[in-house]
């Protein structure tokens, strides 16, 4: 399986995740028009999203309907939720600061 961040690093392949999130399946032809890029590489960015398990294809007759799997994107959460901790933390500690001593108050 090909990782999460590796697929994601990519602009197209986070936009064909945009557009996947906001439909329930789409056909690649729906999503080819939304690219400067023809149908072969749009197909090749849904290939490796597909190895990373954040697409799923379903076939309904001659065509292929694309949907998301949210359920991967759950790594790439947990990872960001480090740094978010990270920052709620220094600035929680900032505004302790300006409330505190070192506010603008302080110098007057």
């Amino acid at each position: 399986m090909r990782d999460v961040f590796s697929a994601i690093a990519d602009p197209t392949r986070r936009q064909i995740l945009d557009l996947l999130s906001g439909a329930d399946r789409l056909p690649l032809h729906a999503m080819t028009s939304h690219f400067p890029m023809g149908r072969t590489a749009v197909s090749k960015h849904l290939a490796i999203l597909k190895e990373a398990g954040l697409v799923g294809d379903t076939r309904r007759g001659r065509e292929t309907l694309y949907h998301l799997n949210p359920a991967r994107l759950h790594e790439v959460e947990e990872w960001v939720s480090d740094y978010q901790k990270f920052w709620t933390r220094r600035l929680e500690g900032l505004q302790e600061w300006l409330d505190g001593e070192g506010g603008p108050e302080a110098r007057v």
